[in-house]
Order: C-alpha cells, then structure tokens, then sequence
C-alpha cells in the first residue's frame, strides 16, 4: 500500500528529529513544562467545564473528522473518541474558549500551549499504538474523569513506550509523543482528559526553527480546510 503524504512526512521528521532530540519518552515536567501543576490544580473546575461540555457529546466531532490522517486510531472500532478544540496549532476557537472560561484562561495565560482539547474517550474505546508526528511539542495530558475497574483502579490505560499508566483524577503525565503508544478504556463509563500540546522547550536552534515552521504549515493547512469554523 502506497505510503500516505502525512505519513511519509511523519517518518521524514521522525528521522530528522530523532538524531538531533534524544529525550526518554517521560519528561520532567519541571524541566519541560513547569506549569503543568499549576494548571492541575485547577483540575476540578476544568473537569466540571468538560462535564458541562459533555451534556452536549453527539455535538463534538469525531477526532477523525477533525483530522482525517488519523482515521487509522480514531475510526478504528466502534466506540467513539471525540476532540473539543479549544486551540490548535495557536489558533484559538472562540466558541469553545467560551464554554470553558477557567481552561481558556490557562491556556491564554500559558504561551508554550500550542494545542489543546478535552478528549472525551467512549467505553471500550481502543485507540491502538501510534506515534506522534514530530518531536518539536510534547504532550501534557491531565486526567479529569477516570472511571474505576472492577478492582477499584483506574480503568483507562495509557501505554508508552510499552509501559502502562493509570492516572487518576488530577495526576499528569508530560511525554514524548513520538514514542508509541496507545490507549483502551476498560470500563463501561466515559473517560475525559485535558491533552495539551506544549512547545518544546530547550532545542537546538535548527530544530527550534524547523518547529515553529511546522507548526505554521499546520496552522495553514487547518485554515485552509476550516476546520474550526
């Protein structure tokens, strides 16, 4: 089967940045994103917006229709896995900004954000292995609704890198991306998170410039198909 256009490109970058970046796939969040617990401590309030958010789900987009390149993880069962932008590749989209007022504050207030969205994940919902497109971002992901399993843990597992994680409500992970992994949620129950997008911090400059040039092309690509409007 022919390589796809996004996936050839993926590979490119994957090659590129790899010989340049070498970080583990666990960051240290002081290090790589130090407001991720600050933002966390907000977690409650985000969740109760995301709850708000959710009495609407059939409104959300489906994360494929969204992005179609990822169909493959997205539109690969029948359980949905639906996106709530709130700002993709530094575009805000106001609508939604308003519907959550203390997520949109921390968002506008944290310049390194370069995306993010609550992903409201079905039961049963698997989203198998994949990588991220390119090491320039790294990804925050804060837990906000974690049903349990029958054994009163964390129901949802998040494996990187062959290691699996169970956070519970409020704990975070900042990781590489591109470094595989995947996701199931074992439960009969919905489960939401906040994923954030953050801009690599401490590049080299090449990559730093090479970074912010993708992420204009994405920021153009998006337009171009209008995909928040």
């Amino acid at each position: 089967m022919t390589m796809s256009l996004y996936s050839l490109v993926k590979k490119t970058m994957h090659g590129l940045y790899n010989s340049r970046i070498k970080t583990p796939p666990i960051l240290d969040a002081e290090t790589y994103f130090p407001e991720a617990k600050y933002i966390a401590g907000h977690w409650q309030a985000i969740r109760d917006e995301a709850l708000d958010v959710a009495k609407n789900i059939q409104k959300i987009p489906l994360f494929h229709e969204l992005m179609p390149e990822q169909a493959p993880i997205s539109a690969n069962d029948a359980p949905d896995w639906r996106m709530f932008i709130l700002r993709g590749y530094n575009m805000n989209v106001a609508d939604n900004m308003a519907k959550c007022p203390t997520l949109a504050r921390l968002i506008n207030e944290t310049p390194s954000i370069v995306s993010a969205g609550l992903s409201f994940m079905a039961p049963h919902k698997k989203v198998p292995m994949h990588t991220g497109p390119f090491r320039g971002i790294i990804r925050y992901y804060l837990s906000l609704v974690m049903p349990l399993d029958e054994n009163g843990q964390p129901g949802v597992i998040l494996t990187i890198a062959g290691k699996d994680y169970r956070l519970a409500e409020g704990e975070y992970l900042v990781w590489d991306d591109t470094y595989e992994h995947g996701v199931v949620n074992t439960t009969d129950q919905l489960r939401i998170v906040l994923l954030v997008d953050v801009y690599r911090a401490h590049m080299p400059l090449d990559m730093d410039i090479l970074s912010r040039l993708l992420i204009k092309g994405a920021a153009a690509v998006i337009r171009m198909r209008k995909v928040f409007d």
